[in-house]
């Protein structure tokens, strides 16, 4: 399975950022590549309001992302920001292309770091996977890779692979948390994991919010980076050996021996 993370450096004009999946999807479809990964908040970058860009599912840039995943013959992932009803946003994945039509609400919301993404941004709830040529790819957002039960909850739904569309944070040590934690949700379910997020914008532009940092990668079910990136804007392609991470699955058995941790709180205690 080849597959292209297209590490962009989105801007807060959501035409000129389609653009820039427009350019993307073809140069990944050049390459043959079946899936193309694009960052949390394509649509428009973190930093600015978000409600004012915010649009249906059907609405015209949801529906231009189609469009270009139709015409390419391949399957897109992007952020974007949808309408939540409560005069919030919602932090969305559109997953568009041949047999696909879905989408993902961003479960996690990002209150940390002296960022409130909840005071803007409305949570969802559901755990959402894809199949991409017979692949069942199970699909989360940034924070989200903080919180391991998810991806284990999408592994047992099946999926092989998981994908993080990412704004990260930049700071101290950041990126090396960000590259940690795709591997270890690597190694928590032996699934590859292919995580994409925005280039670094600038300092200034950084200092807004969690606007990027680059360092997309793809790791393996063992947790071994196959490729990475650096901080510019690239597009990252890369052949996933699926067979070896069965193997993987079949061999570390992280999920087949896992304990039923919900039961814990259930025991009698002794003593």
């Amino acid at each position: 399975m080849r597959i292209a993370l297209a590490q962009i450096r989105s801007g807060t004009d959501p035409s000129a950022n389609l653009n820039l999946v427009e350019e993307y999807t073809r140069r990944a479809a050049a390459t043959g590549a079946g899936l193309v990964l694009f960052p949390e908040a394509t649509m428009c970058r973190f930093g600015v309001s978000l409600k004012p860009v915010a649009e249906p599912l059907d609405g015209p840039w949801a529906t231009a992302v189609r469009e270009i995943a139709a015409g390419a013959g391949v399957v897109v992932v992007a952020g974007m920001f949808t309408p939540s009803g409560d005069g919030r946003v919602t932090n969305t994945l559109l997953a568009t292309g041949p047999g696909v039509a879905a989408h993902y609400h961003k479960i996690h919301l990002y209150d940390a770091y002296g960022f409130t993404e909840s005071r803007t941004v409305a949570p969802g709830s559901e755990p959402v996977t894809i199949d991409v040529g017979g692949v069942r790819v199970g699909l989360t957002t940034c924070y989200d890779i903080r919180f391991p039960e998810l991806y284990v909850e999408l592994a047992r739904r099946g999926a092989e692979l998981l994908t993080v569309h990412a704004s990260w944070g930049s700071g101290p040590g950041k990126l090396e948390q960000w590259t940690l934690l795709a591997r270890a949700r690597a190694l928590d379910t032996t699934c590859v994991v292919a995580a994409v997020g925005q280039a670094y914008p600038g300092d200034e532009i950084a200092a807004q919010g969690p606007t990027g940092v680059g360092g997309s990668l793809v790791a393996s079910a063992t947790g071994e980076v196959l490729a990475a990136a650096g901080p510019e804007p690239e597009l990252l392609v890369a052949d996933l050996d699926l067979d070896a991470a069965r193997r993987a699955r079949d061999t570390i058995a992280v999920l087949r021996n896992r304990s039923d941790v919900a039961q814990w709180g259930k025991a009698e205690s002794v003593g």
